[in-house]
């Protein structure tokens, strides 16, 4: 329509005989602005109707995206307030369990310290045993740690005679010296354990080895009692016989390793037990 509309109206003048030249060329000029100056209107008319359009879809697109932040944001807001609840009904659960977390770890921290202290303990006996000993053969007595106990383990041929529970007089000598290493230390007790090979022995009123691991054990306990002074209630006598071997019995060798009789100095139990009654 707009491309026939100049034309038309041009031809149209010029078939009219009443219109002077002039006057023509001059209608032609203001027809011409005219025209363009519809193009131009109708152009941002197009612009406006497509801004129009364009808008439109943003708005409509906005106003989507914010139904959708407005749904979100009550979802969100109904969690938060459930988790209020939840927070608000529990709150003194976890602040109990949080003291109860603090409480066991100062207790496991104790337990730590105790040990570390019983461990320094033992080094300092192992110590004072080994320079009240130093002058011992090695082969002939051991002192040793094993786990939280401290081990004094004494060869049979210095202790006792084959098939016999009397001491003698070396050994006696030998025991007085750890006598006075343990009675340095007054709050610790010991066991004393006999142990024997797996020979048979018939010997008086010794029926077996279970009867001279025993015996053995009684003799040393006795001796630390009697001649040193060892309080009674700080010992154990204990036999264990021939089922406690720390070497194969198929050979002389380890026969004489096998019979021994071992100074076992017990851990503090009962300060652990101490710890453990007030949790």
């Amino acid at each position: 329509m707009k491309k026939i509309f100049l034309p038309a109206i041009i031809l149209a003048l010029a078939l009219s005989s009443c219109v002077s030249k002039k006057n023509y060329k001059k209608k032609v000029i203001e027809l011409q602005s005219l025209d363009s100056s519809y193009q131009k209107v109708h152009h941002e008319l197009d612009i406006c109707l497509k801004d129009k359009n364009n808008n439109n879809e943003k708005i409509s697109k906005l106003e989507s995206e914010l139904e959708y932040v407005k749904s979100v944001s009550t979802t969100l807001l109904k969690q938060l307030n459930d988790l209020s609840i939840i927070t608000n009904s529990q709150s003194e659960s976890i602040k109990k369990s949080l003291e109860n977390i603090n409480s066991k770890d100062l207790y496991i921290k104790g337990l730590q310290k105790e040990i570390s202290r019983k461990d320094s303990l033992n080094m300092a006996l192992v110590l004072s045993l080994k320079g009240a000993l130093k002058d011992v053969n090695d082969k002939d007595i051991q002192i040793n740690v094993e786990g939280s106990a401290v081990f004094i383990s004494i060869s049979d041929k210095m202790l006792f005679k084959s098939g016999s529970y009397e001491i003698s007089p070396e050994a006696k000598n030998v025991l007085g010296k750890v006598a006075d290493v343990i009675k340095a230390q007054p709050n610790i007790q010991f066991m004393v354990e006999g142990h024997t090979d797996n020979k048979p022995i018939f010997k008086g009123q010794i029926k077996d080895n279970w009867d001279l691991s025993v015996l053995r054990a009684t003799a040393v306990v006795r001796l630390l009692q009697l001649n040193y002074g060892i309080e009674p209630n700080r010992m154990i006598a204990a036999g264990r016989s021939e089922y406690v071997s720390i070497a194969p019995n198929t050979t002389e060798e380890g026969k004489a390793l096998n019979r021994r009789t071992r100074i076992v100095i017990l851990p503090e139990l009962d300060q652990f037990f101490k710890l453990l009654e007030t949790k």
